[in-house]
């Protein structure tokens, strides 16, 4: 082989060795970088995780917020039930009110006896030509729930409170209209009394509107003198009155398992179980002087005992 041939096959030799370097660094070249752009897409997913997360954590506390701001639970009402009504009164009570009626209680209709009672009574001593002395009491209780809406039940007795008394200072025809606190008598009471002037005769009215906690008692007391009979004293029949209001509040806890409800004698009365939407009306009764059933037959409601609202 001559000198040139050789130098050319050398040439070659060397041109293959380039050859095969350079496509072994575009080989290593190439394999570089799917693995950079799998590093890339793992730095990329991790971040979207995290972003994820992060929003999962922001929705988490949003609910968390949500939950805590729901809305506020009110206080339990102090008492849940009320009273048989004709047995809110001893029967001593019973007897210094309403003599020749002490047991004709009659309960009133109510559709929830544990949330709205009432008893009533009338008395008709006859004392022939000297006339007659008639006096019709009545005792209504309204109890009131706790609601998220209205409030708590005590709340809402307060508001019926004012209520109350404020109707029994409006009664049309009232005259020499009086009012005052009652202390010693549940959270808050007051005395409303007034004439009213009947055909039949002068009628004494008291009314006694009491709060316990979260049930309001209404006491109606009034008295006359038919017939030439004397007019009752005032005076008398407001502490009357007083007297009723307190044995009844005092029941009221006694039924709910607080106190006592004063004495054990109590009276008890015919009940009844018809439907009524609405709490038993006070009165301010007129009456007949000729009999005891007819004097009761002409009584009339007062507004101090008005619907619940």
């Amino acid at each position: 082989m001559s000198e040139g041939t050789m130098q050319r096959a050398a040439q070659r030799d060397d041109q293959r060795a380039q050859r095969a370097k350079l496509l072994s660094r575009l080989l290593v070249g190439a394999a570089a970088v799917p693995l950079m752009l799998v590093a890339a897409g793992c730095s990329s997913d991790s971040g979207s995780d995290d972003g994820a997360k992060g929003a999962g954590q922001t929705a988490g506390d949003g609910a968390g917020s949500a939950s805590a701001s729901a809305s506020p639970t009110v206080q339990a009402a102090a008492y849940a039930k009320l009273p048989e009504p004709c047995a809110v009164l001893s029967k001593k009570t019973l007897g210094e009110l309403v003599p020749k009626g002490a047991k004709s209680g009659k309960e009133g209709t109510s559709s929830d006896v544990s949330s709205r009672a009432s008893c009533s009574w009338s008395s008709l001593d006859n004392n022939g030509v000297k006339g007659s002395q008639f006096r019709w009491l009545n005792v209504s209780l309204l109890r009131f729930d706790s609601d998220a809406n209205r409030g708590s039940g005590e709340k809402q007795a307060e508001v019926y409170y004012a209520d109350q008394v404020k109707a029994a200072k409006s009664v049309t025809g009232a005259k020499n209209s009086k009012s005052e606190p009652v202390a010693g008598t549940g959270d808050e009471a007051t005395l409303v009394r007034y004439d009213l002037k009947k055909k039949e005769g002068g009628f004494k009215q008291q009314t006694v509107v009491t709060r316990v906690e979260n049930v309001v008692v209404t006491v109606d007391y009034n008295g006359a003198g038919l017939a030439g009979e004397k007019t009752p004293s005032a005076d008398g029949l407001t502490k009357a009155a007083e007297k009723a209001a307190k044995e009844a509040v005092a029941a009221v806890s006694a039924a709910n398992g607080q106190g006592s409800g004063g004495s054990s004698e109590t009276g008890s009365g015919s009940g009844s179980d018809k439907p009524s939407t609405s709490p038993s009306k006070s009165a301010s009764p007129s009456a007949s002087a000729s009999a005891s059933k007819k004097a009761s037959a002409s009584a009339s409601p007062s507004k101090s005992a008005a619907k619940k609202g």
